[in-house]
C-alpha cells in the first residue's frame, strides 16, 4: 500500500508549498485564475490541425512555474499522468483521417497525425497550467477566488470537501491496511479478494463517518457554505499582470512564431 502513503505525502507536501511567499503568491488569486482560464481558452481555440502554433504557448507554464518557484519535474509528472487519456482520445485519428495536410521534407503527412499531435499538445499545456494554478494558490485560495468571480458556492464547497476528505479516506485506508499487516504478519501485495473486502469495509466506515461529520457540522451551524477569507484589494500590479498575459496570448494566437522562426532559419542557412 505504498501508493496510499505516497498519496498522503504528496498532498501534505502540496499543502506545505502553498504557504510559501513567492512572486506569484503576492498576486490576487482572481488574477491568476482569470489568466489561466484565458490561457486554456486560447489553447482550445486553435484549429484541430494546429501543431507548430501551439509550441510557443509552452512559455506560459514554464514562466508561471518559475514565478511560483515550482519544480518543472513535478509539473511534468502530473502532465504524464494525463497523457494516457490523451492517447486514448486521439489514438484512432491517423486511421480515419488519412488525407495529406502538409509535407515535411517532401513526405506527405496525414491530417490524422497532425490532429493526434495537436491533442497531445493541448492536453499537456492545459494540464500543466491547471496544475501550476492549484499548486501556487492552494485549494482554499483557488475556491475563494472562484466564489468571488461568481462561481456558485455549491461547487466551491464540494471542491473543498473533496480535497479534505480525500486525505481522510486515504488515512483511513492506510490504518486499515496497517491493522491487516499486524494481524496477518504479512506485508505482501494483497490479493483481489482482500482488496474487495477492504474496500467494502472502507465504504461502510465512510458512510458512518460521513453521517457523524454531517451531524457535527449541523450542530455547529453549518448552512451549506464554508467561510472564505476576505478578498484582498485589487492592485495595479494585478491589472498589469492580466494585461501583459492577454497581450502575449493574443500575439501567440494570431502569429505562428514557430513557423516564422523556422522560415527565418532556413533563409539564414541558405
Amino acid at each position: 500500500m505504498s501508493g496510499i502513503e505516497a498519496l498522503l505525502q504528496e498532498v501534505r507536501a502540496h499543502d506545505a508549498m502553498c504557504g510559501r511567499r513567492t512572486w506569484l503568491a503576492q498576486l490576487d488569486p482572481r488574477a491568476t485564475v482569470l489568466v489561466t482560464f484565458a490561457f486554456i481558452v486560447i489553447v482550445v481555440s486553435f484549429d484541430r490541425y494546429a501543431t507548430s502554433g501551439l509550441l510557443p504557448l509552452a512559455i506560459f507554464p514554464v514562466v508561471m512555474a518559475r514565478l511560483g518557484e515550482l519544480s518543472l519535474r513535478r509539473i511534468g509528472a502530473k502532465v504524464l499522468l494525463a497523457m494516457p487519456f490523451a492517447l486514448m482520445i486521439g489514438l484512432f485519428n491517423p486511421m480515419f483521417d488519412q488525407a495529406p495536410r502538409m509535407a515535411l521534407w517532401g513526405y506527405p503527412i496525414a491530417g490524422g497525425w497532425l490532429s493526434f499531435l495537436s491533442i497531445l499538445e493541448r492536453v499537456a499545456l492545459t494540464v500543466a497550467a491547471a496544475a501550476i494554478l492549484v499548486a501556487c494558490l492552494g485549494i482554499h485560495q483557488f475556491c475563494a477566488a472562484l466564489k468571488q468571480l461568481g462561481v456558485p458556492a455549491v461547487l466551491t464547497t464540494q471542491l473543498l470537501f473533496l480535497h479534505r476528505y480525500t486525505q481522510v479516506l486515504a488515512g483511513e485506508l492506510e490504518r486499515m491496511n496497517l491493522a491487516r499487516e499486524l494481524r496477518s504478519g504479512s506485508t505482501k501485495t494483497m490479493s483481489l479478494a482482500v482488496y474487495g473486502s477492504l474496500l467494502g469495509h472502507l465504504l461502510l466506515r465512510t458512510l458512518e463517518r460521513a453521517q457523524r461529520i454531517h451531524q457535527a457540522m449541523l450542530s455547529r451551524g453549518f448552512d451549506g457554505q464554508l467561510p472564505m477569507r476576505r478578498a484582498q484589494p485589487w492592485r495595479t500590479m494585478d491589472t498589469m499582470f492580466i494585461a501583459v498575459c492577454l497581450l502575449t496570448f493574443l500575439l501567440l494566437r494570431t502569429t505562428d512564431l514557430a513557423t516564422l522562426l523556422g522560415q527565418w532559419m532556413l533563409r539564414a542557412t541558405s
